[in-house]
C-alpha cells in the first residue's frame, strides 16, 4: 500500500519550488489570455518574467472579498474562469459568492486531506457537509471517492437518522464540520446508541479546539483537519505527526500583511494569499482573508511541503458560522430591511463547541408594547435566517449602546 497519496509529497523541497517557479510564466500568460479579470488586471505584466516568489509579490492581489463585486458586473463567475473551462456544476456559498466545479474526479484535490487521515479503499464515510447549493458537501464527496471510499451523502442535521444509518452500515469514516459530529457523538451516547465502527474522521469548516479533539480521541476516533475554500480547493490538511498544516500539491502559499501586497516573514502572522494552477478557474494571488503564519521546518510525516499553523483568525470582516460564510454586507442588507435600526452588530460565539450568532439591533422601542418587540425580533430573526441561511438570536439595545467602531461583525470564539 502506498505511503502518500502523491509520491511528489514527499519529493525534495527545492525541486518542488523549482517546477512551480518554473510553471509560473506560461500559467500567468494562459490566464492573460483566456480569462477577462487577468486579462484586465495583469495586462500590463509581462508574464516570462514572473520567475520568483518576489517577482510574484509584485502582481495585484484578487480578494475573496471582491468576488461578489466582480461577479455582480460579470456574470457568473466575475471574468476568473477560463473560456475553454469544463464547468459542470456552478454554486452558490453565502454572499452570495458562485464556485464552479468541473467534471473531472477530486477537482478541488482533497483526496490527500482524505489519504493523510487514513482514509483507504472500502472504508465506508458519512459525509455530513451540506450538498445544497454550496460545495461543502461536493468538495469532501469527492475527495473520499478518489481514496476509494464509499460515501454516504448524509449533509447535515436529522441527527436521529444519521444515527440509524451509523449503526446500519457501520461507516469507518466521518467527514463535515467537528461541531455535527460532537452533535452525534452526545446524541449517541445519550441514547446508549452504537457508533463504535467510527473510528477516524476529517472535518473542516471549523476550528477544531484541542478539548474537543481530546473528546473524539477518547470515543475512539482519530480527528484530523482539512483547510479548504470553495473557490481554491484543499489548501492545507493535517497528518497524524500534528505538526501543523502541510501545504496540498501545485499550490504557492504566500502569508501577506493584511491589506498590503508583501509577504510577511516566517513564522509572522498575515493573511493567506494562494496561486492556484488550476486551468479552469486559474487563481493568481488570490487573498483568502485568513490568518496564518508559516511554521518552521517540516512534518514529521515525510510530506516535504512547507507548514502553516492552521486557521488564526480572520482579516476581514468575514467570518465563518457552522461552515458557511456569513460576510458584513448581508448584516448591512439586513439593516437596510429595517429603516429605523441605527446600527447592527452580530457576534458570534461558541457553547458547548456549537456556534452561536446574536444579532444587537440599536432600535429607540420607546412606545413599543410587548407585541411590537416580539414582533420585531421575530421579523428580524426570519430576515437573519433568509440572507445567511443560518439561525441566530436578535437582541435589542438602545441607541448608542454599540460602539462606533465599525465593526459589523464580532468573532468571540477563542482561536486555536
Amino acid at each position: 500500500m502506498k505511503q502518500y497519496f502523491y509520491e511528489r509529497e514527499c519529493q525534495n523541497p527545492e525541486l518542488r519550488e523549482q517546477s512551480l517557479l518554473e510553471r509560473l510564466p506560461s500559467f500567468i500568460t494562459y490566464a492573460k489570455q483566456e480569462c477577462q479579470h487577468y486579462g484586465q488586471s495583469l495586462q500590463h505584466i509581462d508574464a516570462e518574467k514572473i520567475t520568483s516568489r518576489e517577482l510574484l509579490a509584485q502582481l495585484p492581489i484578487t480578494r475573496k472579498s471582491d468576488l461578489m463585486k466582480l461577479q455582480a458586473k460579470n456574470s457568473p463567475l466575475g471574468g476568473l474562469n477560463a473560456s475553454k473551462a469544463n464547468i459542470g456544476r456552478i454554486f452558490q456559498s453565502p454572499g452570495p459568492i458562485y464556485d464552479p466545479e468541473n467534471t473531472s474526479d477530486d477537482w478541488w484535490r482533497v483526496g490527500q486531506a482524505f489519504y493523510a487521515a487514513g482514509f483507504r479503499a472500502g472504508d465506508i464515510v458519512q459525509n455530513c457537509l451540506s450538498y445544497h447549493l454550496t460545495p461543502g458537501g461536493f468538495i469532501l464527496d469527492s475527495g473520499a471517492r478518489a481514496c476509494g471510499c464509499v460515501v454516504i451523502p448524509a449533509g447535515p442535521g436529522q441527527t436521529e437518522q444519521q444515527l440509524d444509518i451509523i449503526e446500519h452500515l457501520k461507516p469507518q469514516g466521518y467527514s463535515g464540520t467537528p461541531s455535527f459530529l460532537k452533535i452525534l457523538l452526545d446524541k449517541a451516547n445519550a441514547e446508549n446508541r452504537d457508533i463504535s465502527s467510527l473510528n477516524k474522521a476529517l472535518v473542516t469548516g471549523e476550528a477544531l479546539p484541542k478539548g474537543l479533539r481530546a473528546e473524539f480521541d477518547a470515543a475512539g476516533i482519530n480527528t484530523l483537519q482539512a483547510y479548504a475554500s470553495a473557490d481554491v480547493g484543499l489548501i492545507g490538511f493535517e497528518s497524524k505527526a500534528d505538526d501543523g498544516f502541510i501545504i496540498a500539491e501545485d499550490l504557492l502559499v504566500e502569508i501577506v500583511r493584511p491589506g498590503t501586497l508583501d509577504p510577511v516573514a516566517d513564522g509572522e502572522i498575515g493573511e493567506v494569499v494562494v496561486t492556484s494552477f488550476n486551468i479552469d478557474y486559474p487563481l493568481i494571488r488570490f487573498a483568502t482573508g485568513d490568518l496564518s503564519a508559516v511554521k518552521s521546518g517540516e512534518s514529521a510525516c515525510g510530506r516535504t511541503n512547507m507548514c502553516i499553523k492552521g486557521w488564526l483568525g480572520r482579516a476581514d470582516q468575514t467570518t465563518k458560522i457552522k461552515g458557511m460564510f456569513v460576510h458584513a454586507e448581508q448584516i448591512e442588507q439586513v439593516r437596510q430591511s429595517y429603516s429605523h435600526i441605527a446600527k447592527m452588530r452580530l457576534s458570534v460565539s461558541q457553547v458547548n463547541y456549537n456556534d452561536q450568532m446574536n444579532l444587537q439591533c440599536e432600535l429607540d422601542t420607546s412606545g413599543y408594547s410587548e407585541a411590537d418587540i416580539a414582533g420585531a425580533i421575530e421579523n428580524i430573526g426570519s430576515s437573519l435566517k433568509k440572507i445567511t441561511k443560518l439561525n441566530g438570536s436578535v437582541e435589542l439595545v438602545s441607541i448608542g449602546t454599540l460602539a462606533d467602531d465599525g465593526k459589523v461583525i464580532e468573532d468571540l470564539r477563542p482561536v486555536g
